[in-house]
């Protein structure tokens, strides 16, 4: 039997699984944040007896609501604002969800091992949540230094049965994430450590915004930055999840007046000497207009063998797709999980996470980088952003 599905039905189950979806992750928000929040309340109440309930919770109400208020249309400082304390929120509930985890556990198994008294004597409690918040601050405020610590990261990647008749410096970045806290402030810094390694290609890959071009505060520096950069053969970019949506056609005109070549699911040949292709992203966030992904293998088939291939795709999780004629995949997005421990996720999702990987001597070499920008929260802790130089050779 045959079941036909109406186009208006098919929108339908969309919009239905698309709010069972937002209630499921609301739900789950809001648990969290009661189970934090009530634990924070118990631990201020044994510091400050007499504390106002109603108070503290409208306190807490307007940190936990700053993670959703900065999606809605807000004025555009109100908006700012919002989402800027969201993003240092969302640091500070993920490590204080953690630590009193943590913490409850260990006083449970305590008192079940009989280490600790029952009931649990006031002390304890004060001390584990004391522990918790001095964690959660610490971490935080590390985060939020290491975020804007550049590091340089290099590597020597040898071309298969190819002719390059010189050495490629090839410097790549990603996941600048312009318009997130903090991105336009790291940017000079960032074109500065690009150019003080002589390259002779740079490669953006991917996520050069951050959803909303209107988001950026400062779009004319930004592109003034991206026009200094000095490359002997330009700078080139690919499309990343992040790069779409409504502000689409904004974001294509900054980059051309920033003199970034886009490839699209195209090639560019680099002084005869080199192949560049630029992938289009699988997952966009609100599309990319017209653009979709395409099948480029004919494409591949079809280019010059007796010179090096360069792929740029933003995902890291489409390697299965690229054999032996491909010489050189660059990658980013997962930001190595950008704080602990997001990296055991990243790592246990793809193939590679980060650094340097090549599946056997007939399969092309795959460079990811943690990326130069932060997404959501600004802070990094246990990674690094980065800037990377690839010596193609």
């Amino acid at each position: 039997m045959r079941v036909f599905l109406y186009p208006e039905r098919k929108g339908c189950m969309n919009i239905a699984g698309f709010i069972l979806g937002v209630i499921l992750i609301l739900s789950v928000y809001g648990g969290v944040n009661y189970y934090i929040g009530r634990g924070l309340f118990q631990w201020l109440s044994l510091l400050f007896p007499y504390i106002n309930a109603r108070v503290y919770a409208g306190i807490y109400l307007f940190f936990a609501l700053s993670l959703i208020l900065g999606f809605l249309p807000l004025s555009a400082s109100l908006k700012k604002i919002m989402s800027w304390i969201g993003a240092h929120w969302m640091g500070v509930f993920i490590y204080l969800f953690l630590f009193f985890m943590v913490a409850d556990l260990v006083i449970v198994l305590g008192s079940i091992l009989k280490v600790i008294p029952r009931p649990i004597p006031q002390n304890i409690r004060f001390y584990a949540g004391l522990l918790v918040i001095l964690l959660t601050a610490g971490l935080v405020s590390y985060g939020l230094y290491n975020a804007n610590q550049i590091k340089y990261v290099s590597y020597a990647v040898q071309t298969k049965d190819t002719t390059l008749a010189a050495d490629m410096n090839i410097v790549l970045i990603s996941d600048l994430h312009l318009g997130a806290v903090n991105s336009e402030r790291n940017l000079e810094r960032i074109v500065q450590g690009i150019n003080d390694l002589e390259p002779d290609l740079v490669c953006l890959a991917g996520d050069i915004f951050n959803d909303d071009y209107h988001a950026l505060g400062n779009p004319s520096a930004a592109i003034e930055l991206f026009k200094s950069i000095r490359a002997t053969y330009g700078v080139y970019a690919c499309l990343g999840n992040h790069d779409g949506g409504k502000t689409f056609n904004e974001m294509m005109g900054f980059l051309e007046q920033s003199n970034i070549k886009l490839l699209n699911d195209e090639y560019a040949i680099i002084d005869e000497r080199m192949v560049l292709i630029g992938r289009i992203d699988p997952s966009p966030i609100g599309g990319f207009g017209e653009l979709k992904r395409k099948d480029m293998m004919e494409t591949i088939a079809s280019l010059p063998t007796n010179i090096p291939i360069v792929v740029m795709d933003h995902t890291p999780s489409n390697l299965e797709q690229y054999g032996p004629e491909i010489d050189l995949v660059l990658a980013g997005h997962t930001h190595r999980g950008q704080i602990f421990p997001g990296s055991l996720f990243t790592n246990a999702l793809f193939v590679v996470d980060y650094g340097h990987y090549q599946k056997d001597a007939d399969s092309p070499h795959v460079v990811v980088t943690s990326g130069a920008g932060t997404w959501g929260m600004p802070m990094r802790i246990g990674t690094h952003s980065e800037i990377v130089s690839i010596l193609l050779r």
